[in-house]
């Protein structure tokens, strides 16, 4: 395990749990890589790896105003009422902008095109100006991203981030053009998402979390928005370091097969590598206050003879910088790959890797479990449902598991035999989809 500290900046480690040992011929080796930073201060210092950023944040909130909103009329006021108690929730001295977002994106607070900056006197502006909110129109969110991209840019500081709220499907808008927009966006800000209601659609509000680095959720009763977003937002204020890479090195003949983030949910980071130099790539992992983070690595080494053995793979933390450079947080973890004749050595399994193995087709077996009962495949549903039942049963993911017991009857847990619901609340389906890939810690 190694280290790096720098006053009122957390201290980041890398630790590596794996089997080395591989059979003669074994090609595969699988790591979990655990990224801890710690001891961070309550607000950010300037940072001398920032890439040329100041210190501090930017936080833009995206409301949907569109007309739906009005249906019923308190999901509205509960809108108001939560980005409100955003606002509140604004560390002083941090840039913000409010954002109203219909089939356009409207600037609410400030305007003109700037952000302000939060103290009592601000603060209480955005909340005037919230209470002249009203709905109507259309959805289109690439506005609201493409406008808070330009608003976040604006600020000199080393933390940006969106918190987007929607109730509806984006239909003023084509698939293309979010996707576009999402990856115009990616790596400028981070962003949270959630959906209020039921109305939306789950795979929109997760591919917008998923591609900017942030949380989604739902919130099925819009009265539980103002507290929802008072954690998203204090959550926000608590971030100090912002695109931190994962670097993988890897020596000549090795190739790396995937990288994962697998808790604390699933994220598949294997197509966002950017190149970065002979033989490594960096694999982006967002904003970190006092966190930690676990990634699945897998590598695929040269076949090698009994008793041979190399290093598979270097793990490193960067912050790369705007001119193509990067600067390394002086930690480091090494992936092993040791050939052996003993048949024991060589097919243990590490706990944390099995662990997060499970966890990763829990989360895949759930998507496609809901996606096979919308499509109306009874049997195919049932079945990987079944196994998601038991993946969870086995693993003590107990959230995952309350969730799944909402959709289906639970003969056998241990076995993952289930029956389908014939009736299941559309809030629950929907609550499962959305958590799905939320993982629970290996017990070390």
């Amino acid at each position: 395990m190694a280290n790096f500290s720098k006053p009122n900046v957390p201290q980041f480690s890398v630790d590596v749990y794996q089997n080395e040992y591989l059979p003669e011929g074994g090609r595969e080796v699988n790591a979990i890589v655990t990224v801890t930073a710690t001891g961070g201060g309550t607000a950010p210092a300037p940072l001398p790896f920032s890439g040329g950023q100041g210190p501090g944040a930017a936080v833009a909130i995206m409301v949907d105003c569109s007309g739906s909103m009005d249906y019923p009329k308190t999901k509205m006021r509960n809108a108001r009422d939560a980005t409100a108690a955003a606002v509140d929730t604004l560390r002083d001295g941090v840039h913000f902008a409010v954002i109203g977002g219909t089939h356009v994106a409207k600037e609410v607070y400030p305007g003109g095109g700037r952000l302000a900056v939060a103290d009592a006197t601000t603060r209480e502006q955005a909340k005037q100006a919230l209470r002249r909110l009203s709905a109507g129109g259309g959805t289109a969110i690439g506005t609201w991203l493409r406008l808070a991209d330009r608003l976040l840019s604006s600020a000199d500081v080393s933390i940006r981030h969106g918190i987007l709220l929607t109730d509806g499907r984006n239909e003023h808008e084509s698939p293309e053009d979010l996707k576009a927009t999402l990856d115009a966006c990616a790596g400028r800000f981070t962003c949270d998402a959630r959906g209020v209601g039921t109305d939306w659609e789950v795979k929109e509000v997760t591919g917008i979390a998923s591609a900017l680095l942030g949380t989604a959720d739902i919130v099925a009763d819009p009265a539980g928005l103002a507290a929802d977003f008072t954690r998203m937002m204090e959550t926000a204020m608590g971030k100090e370091v912002a695109n931190v890479s994962l670097r993988l090195w890897t020596p000549v003949g090795t190739e790396i097969t995937f990288v994962k983030q697998v808790a604390p949910a699933v994220e598949d980071l294997t197509d966002r590598r950017t190149e970065a130099g002979p033989r490594a790539g960096d694999y982006p992992t967002g904003s970190w206050g006092d966190e930690s983070r676990d990634y699945h690595v897998c590598v695929r080494v040269p076949a090698a003879h009994i008793g041979q053995e190399m290093l598979a793979a270097r793990v490193s933390l960067v912050i790369p910088r705007r001119d193509g450079s990067a600067d390394n947080l002086g930690v480091q973890g090494l992936v092993r790959a040791v050939w052996t004749d003993d048949m024991a050595a060589s097919t243990s399994i590490n706990p944390q890797v099995a662990h997060y193995t499970g966890q990763a087709e829990l989360a895949q077996a759930i998507q496609q479990g809901i996606d096979l009962r919308k499509a109306g495949d009874i049997d195919g549903a049932t079945a990987k449902l079944g196994r998601a039942v038991q993946l969870a049963s086995a693993s003590g993911n107990t959230d995952t598991a309350k969730l799944l017991a909402k959709v289906v009857d639970v003969v056998d847990a241990a076995t993952g035999t289930v029956r389908l619901k014939t009736r299941v609340a559309e809030a629950d389906e929907m609550t499962l989809e959305t958590r799905s890939t939320k993982t629970v810690r290996v017990k070390k």
